[in-house]
């Protein structure tokens, strides 16, 4: 089980994406996660899910998207859903549908390093930072 979170741009669009491996969807991995994830007073947009509790959600501004009807298709979180099937095909296309899940980390840093940087101006950096962040080295 994976939780996405998605910065919304507004007009702008899409902006950081960040997804993390969860065991399950209960409020106390939820909070761990949204605390490794989502800096504190941000605005939190959620579903209606019942994982997220006033105590998993302290210390951000929480707002519950409601679906307006029970028509089938509407989407409360439409920018989760699009990451989530953007990486689905990235995973197609990229690796063909063989993805193991002992690699699953690795294939969801990956696609989060490149989708958050899909907008880089210093493209030739990419490999350089890439290095960086699997050795540890200080980014300067």
């Amino acid at each position: 089980m994976i939780l996405v979170a998605v910065e919304d741009k507004g007009k702008a669009g899409i902006g950081r994406v960040r997804i993390e491996i969860i065991p399950d969807a209960n409020a106390v991995s939820l909070r761990h996660a949204v605390n490794k994830m989502i800096e504190p007073g941000s605005t939190v947009r959620t579903d209606e899910w019942k994982g997220y509790t006033p105590a998993c959600l302290r210390g951000y501004h929480h707002t519950v998207m409601k679906k307006q009807s029970r028509e089938p298709g509407e989407d409360p979180t439409p920018l989760v859903h699009r990451i989530a099937s953007l990486l689905k095909r990235w995973l197609l296309g990229t690796h063909h549908g063989r993805v193991e899940e002992t690699y699953l980390g690795a294939y969801l840093n990956e696609f989060v390093f490149r989708f958050n940087r899909r907008r880089s101006a210093s493209r030739g950096k990419l490999f350089y930072r890439l290095v960086q962040q699997m050795t540890g080295a200080p980014q300067g």
